[in-house]
């Protein structure tokens, strides 16, 4: 899969079959579009291609927004490639590109740039200044710039459709096995192991630690996780919260790795979470607190 930092496509790649979408979180509508654009590929013999955005927009236009993400960037160029397209387009979303209008982005992108035959978007895809396109600008184009726009259904799933918004409900709502299923995988942080209080160490529970960034904040609790890095593939329990019996002031994803002892600092860990196991709570002490971990530990290793 080549990674092109802006539309200007080698020759080979355009022509081809593009799928457009921020896929945050890749989840099971994404894959949809993914998947339908992949047999228009596949039986025109065409390359195909994904366009995603960075940062996602709506970061973008509100700053203030800062725990939104589902994956991050690596993350989700990690699950496209799995997806086998030829190329894969990260648009810079800045001033200058927020500020094209629809059929600015149409003829200077997709006509001029890509060339592409076919484009695949979901059903609610809006582009240009202030959002003023949408799947009946780029059916109007159609003919004036040589493509064929195709819509796909959305994904549904006990007649909810199932989009990113959604999906960041849930997380919020610590509702991680209906994540997964929606996701098709563990839904997953990651991020360099920093330096804490020790205080877990000094109690038994050594943990590495991980700042949540950009990520959306999971309901505070208690999770068993699958934590994954180099030569590391072990369980776990994480905790997301404040850490009250410590009196915290800062969100952190705090987990104890099963088997492991050993200083982690600086690397890079993947925490999959697998499901909730209870909400984050305020000990009277520190022999509470050790108590519950380990009634944890044995709801984590059911």
């Amino acid at each position: 899969m080549k990674i092109y930092k802006n539309a200007n496509l080698n020759s080979k790649h355009q022509s081809g079959v593009i799928a457009i979408g921020n896929f945050d979180g890749i989840h099971l509508g994404h894959q949809k579009v993914i998947m339908e654009a992949k047999k228009k590929a596949k039986k025109n013999k065409l390359p195909l291609g994904l366009m995603t955005f960075e940062p996602m927009p709506v970061m973008f236009f509100n700053k203030k927004i800062k725990n939104h993400r589902i994956n991050s960037l690596e993350q989700k160029k990690i699950q496209l490639k799995k997806f086998k397209p030829d190329f894969l387009i990260i648009i810079k979303f800045n001033k200058k590109f927020s500020s094209l209008t629809a059929e600015e982005f149409i003829n200077k992108i997709i006509f001029k740039k890509t060339k592409c035959n076919f484009l695949y978007i979901s059903k609610n895809f809006k582009f240009g200044y202030k959002r003023q396109g949408n799947i009946k600008t780029l059916k109007k184009f159609e003919k004036v710039y040589n493509y064929k726009n195709i819509i796909t259904k959305p994904y549904k799933k006990n007649n909810k459709t199932i989009s990113s918004t959604f999906i960041r409900k849930k997380i919020r709502a610590g509702k991680i096995d209906e994540v997964n299923k929606l996701l098709n995988r563990n839904w997953s942080i990651e991020g360099k192991v920093i330096k804490g209080q020790k205080r877990g160490r000094k109690i038994g529970f050594p943990t590495c630690n991980l700042s949540l960034n950009n990520y959306i904040i999971p309901r505070l609790g208690v999770y068993s996780v699958k934590v994954t890095s180099k030569n590391l593939n072990n369980n776990g329990i994480a905790n997301v919260g404040y850490r009250p019996t410590f009196k915290g002031k800062n969100i952190l994803l705090e987990t104890n790795i099963f088997g492991i002892n050993k200083n982690l600092y600086n690397k890079v860990i993947v925490v999959s979470f697998k499901k909730f196991i209870r909400p984050e709570k305020k000990f009277k002490n520190f022999d509470y607190l050790k108590k519950q971990i380990k009634i944890d530990i044995k709801q984590a290793k059911k």
